[in-house]
């Protein structure tokens, strides 16, 4: 059977990027994901033009592509109104399936989150706001390692439970580089009683030193065996490459052979190295069929 795989892009600010991600959708469209995501953007995503630009984006993938695009939507910085107004916007806009993610504060990544006063306070609260507003599919973010907030692990199962409950369709995991690290967070998940799908997210090294910062803003281990696959290669992108889609391979396959149905994939708009990897675990370009 084969894998199930969706694409997390980010909106574009400049030509340049643009450009990029028109270049990522022509490169991974055609492997036929289940679904592609827009984030927010850097800082949470908070700000009426951040969320703007994420539903206007989503809004023309879903137009051009046919693709099922899943818009981000934060509560960080936000009035409920506001939050409400850009919900309704989606579901004008064709879009139903919304990722519910708190967000990092407005002032940015690392400091101390604080709920708008008169906003959604916690993904959980925004999930339930959605339940009432539409009939949206709602995914929401899960953390094998422990979200960088959580006081503890069983505070983290917890929560994640309730979003669940609130409404939420599935999860969908920060990325992570122990493969038994998450194993061991859907079993604890599964004797809670969280039965619905828990996707893994999968980050494709192509820049080794970018995901350590990514990695050390989300509380992402990186293992000193990573480290040693990619030390000495900071002037041969071509063996990184290699490198690269080796280790996200056998991440994946791994995986699979655990009986994990379904990969998100964050691609930094950045397509080769995913559709590579996809290519190896057997998910290809869907042909078209001639005419007879």
């Amino acid at each position: 059977m084969t894998l199930a795989v969706s694409f997390e892009f980010f909106p574009p600010k400049t030509a340049a990027g643009e450009g990029g991600l028109k270049r990522a959708l022509e490169g991974l469209a055609p492997l036929g994901p289940r679904f592609v995501s827009v984030t927010c953007g850097a800082g949470g995503g908070a700000g009426e033009s951040a969320r703007g630009r994420t539903a206007g984006i989503a809004a023309r993938i879903a137009r051009e592509t046919g693709l099922a695009v899943a818009a981000h939507l934060t509560c960080a910085g936000a009035s409920r109104e506001e939050i409400d107004d850009t919900a309704r916007a989606y579901w004008q806009a064709g879009l139903r399936h919304i990722v519910a993610l708190r967000g990092d504060p407005p002032s940015g990544i690392g400091e101390r989150y604080r709920p708008h006063p008169g906003g959604y306070a916690y993904a959980l609260d925004l999930v339930a706001g959605l339940r009432r507003l539409h009939d949206f599919e709602i995914s929401v973010s899960a953390y094998p390692e422990g979200h960088p907030d959580a006081p503890d692990p069983a505070f983290e199962i917890d929560y994640l439970k309730r979003k669940l409950d609130a409404g939420a369709a599935r999860a969908i995991t920060q990325f992570f580089f122990e493969t038994d690290c998450f194993l061991r967070f859907r079993d604890r998940c599964r004797k809670a009683g969280i039965d619905c799908e828990i996707v893994p997210g999968i980050l494709p090294i192509g820049n080794f030193s970018q995901a350590k910062r990514f990695a050390a803003l989300c509380g992402t281990q990186v293992p000193a065996w990573l480290g040693a696959q990619f030390e000495g290669l900071d002037d041969d992108p071509e063996t990184r490459r290699m490198v690269a889609a080796t280790v996200a391979v056998e991440q994946c396959r791994r995986l699979e052979a655990e009986g994990v149905g379904s990969l998100h994939f964050y691609t930094l708009n950045r397509p080769e190295l995913t559709r590579a990897v996809c290519h190896m675990l057997g998910v290809r370009p869907k042909l078209r069929r001639s005419a007879a």
